[in-house]
C-alpha cells in the first residue's frame, strides 16, 4: 500500500527573518561566544542545568528559557534573581 500524498509526520519549520542586517560588533560576538561555550559544555555532558534570559533588539521583550533537573529549579531562580539585581545596580 502506498502512502503517496499522505502526511509523513515531518514538519518544516521556517526560521524568522533576521532582526536587522547589521555587521557583527563586539556585543553580538560576545553573545555568540557565550552561547558557543555553553553548547560545548552541554555536548561534553558537563552541564545538567541551563537558564537563559533574552532581551529583544528593541528592548521591549524579555524571555526566559531553562532546561534543568527538578531539584535545580529553585537554585536557577535564585541565581537569575541575583543576576537581575546585579544588572539593575550596574545601570545606575
Amino acid at each position: 500500500m502506498s502512502n503517496q500524498g499522505q502526511p509523513t509526520g515531518a514538519e518544516v519549520i521556517t526560521f524568522p527573518p533576521r532582526v536587522a542586517s547589521t555587521t557583527p560588533d563586539a556585543d553580538i560576538a560576545s553573545m555568540i561566544e557565550v552561547l558557543q561555550d555553553q553548547l560545548t559544555l552541554a555536548r561534553e555532558g558537563k552541564l545538567r542545568s541551563v537558564a537563559v534570559v533574552s532581551v529583544s533588539a528593541d528592548g521591549e521583550a524579555i524571555g526566559t528559557q531553562w532546561s534543568c533537573k527538578g531539584a535545580d529549579v529553585t537554585g536557577l531562580i535564585g541565581k537569575l534573581t541575583v543576576l537581575t539585581h546585579d544588572l539593575m545596580a550596574a545601570r545606575r
